[in-house]
């Protein structure tokens, strides 16, 4: 067992079992030995590639994005880029390498980073320290000053915010928590009923609930709604809200038991992006999609940069490298990321609508 299970343990002999929503925010964010706080989790030394790992045009084309969307709100002077989750800041020098081409664009930004882990904004200030562009790093929306415009990018965020468990018994839904025998990590389910819970469902279906990714929603709506701006989000998970079990836990770009090692492996669930949408649209904003990845980037122009960097690319192997990127990206296997990953948009009310959302063969 892990430093950090040995400390659940200890907690859950203390307070009893605990929720899966609390277990994910011990397993990710715990101060000392929590998964993002200790580690460089990126790359094929670390668990997982991201798509601004795997390709410069990710990045390239979110940036050229995020310039439309400044010409779009009417050039405003000063201008908010804040990116959640940055990552090691690939996403971003990408995309201000590619917003160079949108005249004043970059002297309108300042960017703000969504970061908890110590050891990404170290990771983070070395790929951003001669962008040119003024850096500064939060830990939550709320810490971002009020009154500028937004622009707001997430890549792989939302799908790491611990969420909840229900599981339907004997004709209810009881929470599952996180408990301990013989020593063990093990799930079980609360003996009284969640009474707020009202889905009908089959005996043994598994309802998961994002609270936290849910107040995030709305406190970004209420963002767009006083300072006006765009966002947009791009993750994995299912259109229409159902049931299933999808809380994973990868490590070593390999999926384990996400109660084994807590602290070790990465742990996220599928994105209810229909939930996070009513969310939005309850809280006054616009919303758009979902659009499938592999869709939405070729709207943007993928193919198109996708030659370009071939043309330029000076030998045959980096042309095949290029090449087998821009298929990763846009695979549109059950399981490949052009299909899996999806693209949400939210605007402030009377804002532009975000490009590509406004193309009639993106109905998500």
């Amino acid at each position: 067992m892990s430093r950090l299970g040995d400390e659940i343990r200890q907690l859950i002999a203390l307070e009893g079992p605990i929720s899966v929503e609390r277990y994910m925010a011990l397993a990710l964010g715990h101060p000392r030995h929590g998964y993002y706080r200790t580690r460089d989790p990126l790359g094929a030394r670390g668990d997982f590639i991201t798509a601004p790992e795997i390709s410069q045009m990710f990045g390239e084309l979110l940036g050229l994005w995020a310039a439309q969307c400044w010409l779009d709100l009417g050039k405003p002077e000063r201008l908010r880029l804040v990116e959640c989750g940055p990552g090691r800041g690939t996403l971003l020098v990408d995309a201000l390498r590619a917003a160079r081409s949108v005249p004043d664009f970059r002297e309108a930004l300042s960017l703000e980073l969504i970061e908890i882990s110590p050891v990404l904004k170290a990771a983070q200030l070395r790929s951003l320290s001669n962008c040119g562009v003024p850096v500064a790093w939060r830990n939550h929306l709320g810490e971002i000053e009020a009154g500028l415009p937004l622009i707001v990018i997430g890549n792989e965020f939302l799908d790491a915010l611990p969420l909840c468990q229900y599981v339907r018994q004997n004709g209810a839904w009881h929470e599952r928590l996180v408990g301990v025998v013989d020593e063990a990590l093990v799930f079980g389910l609360a003996r009284e009923a969640e009474a707020s819970l009202y889905q009908q469902a089959p005996e043994g279906a598994v309802l998961e609930v994002a609270f936290q990714a849910r107040t995030f929603i709305r406190d970004l709506a209420q963002r767009l709604k006083t300072d006006g701006g765009v966002a947009l989000f791009v993750d994995y998970g299912h259109a229409k809200s159902g049931f299933g079990e999808t809380l994973q836990a990868v490590h070593n770009h390999r999926f384990v038991d996400p109660l084994s090692e807590p602290g070790e492996a990465d742990l996220t669930a599928h994105v209810d992006f229909a939930a996070l949408l009513g969310v939005a649209r309850e809280a006054g904003i616009d919303t758009y999609g979902p659009v499938e990845q592999g869709p939405f980037l070729k709207s943007l122009g993928l193919e198109e940069r996708a030659d370009q960097l071939i043309r330029a690319a000076p030998s045959e192997a980096q042309q095949k490298d290029i090449r087998s990127a821009e298929r990763r990206l846009c695979d549109m296997a059950r399981t490949g990321m052009g299909q899996m990953f999806k693209a949400v948009g939210f605007a402030g009310p009377g804002q532009p609508i975000p490009a590509p959302f406004d193309d009639p063969r993106q109905t998500g």
